[in-house]
């Protein structure tokens, strides 16, 4: 005879299941190229009212309701509505997991009160929702990493392009195109925004470093400021900038290494305390 709450469960938790397995082809099937991103970040003046910022219903209600990290997703090249389609993606996981395992636990003579699966479920939703909204944060900061050991080599290149008697526009495109990787191809990018909507490459700098959240980069659109409005020399100035830049990385590497080796004094202390439970153990049994 069937249980009760048995039916209502597999039917929520088939659902699940099969709403869970319908946006993970979804997400692994080739999608269409986002425009709406690529326009935006070619007219960076468009109001999030317009045409190309107006919200959905559902994405209105999810970026009311959660703290988008916007320079983040910017920075890794991911759009909102890719960043909300994995939190949902992942929720859905951990929703579907608990009622699933209750009924192969039903089937194994191991039957569960409703209520577990009903709360496990909404637990497993918020922690998985949770690590991937984490995942995203870790690989910004180790990409704002790169990005700023990135932004002291360019400070060296340019350093040396002026010191080549070119213009700082020229000095600028000239250190962009000298490395390949990521990073030198964002700014790249962004030097030849600024060319097509005829601004100043040193004001898209900045932009991209508010943008991106890598204020390292408007130092560097700062200091071109003014060897091209006020004619300054400053090649100096970006050597200088560059050895701080180098001390400053320097000095995050050595916290992280610190704090990465605090955190493992106490898994060190738990061996060594269980080691001393193993040695006196035998002779405690003596007594």
């Amino acid at each position: 005879m069937i249980i009760e709450w048995q039916l209502p469960v597999a039917i929520v938790g088939g659902a699940t299941a099969g709403l869970g397995v319908f946006l993970a082809l979804r997400e692994a099937m080739p999608a269409t190229p986002a425009l709406g991103p690529a326009l935006r970040r070619r007219q960076p003046a468009a109001t999030s009212g317009g045409p190309l910022g107006r919200d959905r219903p559902i994405d209105a209600v999810l970026v009311r309701k959660l703290r988008v990290p916007h320079r983040d997703l910017a920075l890794l090249g991911r759009s909102r509505e890719h960043y909300l389609t994995s939190l949902l993606t992942s929720a859905g996981i951990g929703l579907v997991l608990p009622p699933v395992a209750s009924v192969g636990l039903y089937q194994a003579g191991l039957p569960l009160p409703l209520p577990i699966p009903v709360a496990a479920g909404l637990v497993l939703a918020a922690v998985f929702a949770a690590l991937a909204h984490r995942d995203v944060i870790g690989k910004a900061e180790r990409a704002r990493r790169e990005f700023t050991r990135a932004v002291c080599i360019y400070l060296d290149l340019v350093a040396l392009q002026l010191s080549a008697a070119h213009g700082p526009v020229q000095a600028l495109e000239q250190a962009a195109r000298v490395c390949e990787g990521w990073v030198f191809a964002r700014i790249r990018e962004g030097l030849l925004r600024a060319q097509l909507q005829l601004r100043l490459p040193w004001q898209e700098l900045r932009d991209m470093a508010e943008r991106l959240g890598v204020p390292e980069l408007g130092d560097v659109g700062a200091i071109m400021q003014a060897s091209g409005t006020e004619g300054a020399q400053v090649g100096e100035t970006l050597r200088q900038q560059a050895d701080s830049l180098r001390d400053q990385i320097r000095t995050d590497a050595l916290a992280r290494a610190e704090a990465i080796t605090g955190r493992l004094d106490i898994p060190g202390a738990v061996l060594v305390f269980v080691i001393a439970i193993f040695l006196i153990f035998p002779f405690m049994a003596r007594l």
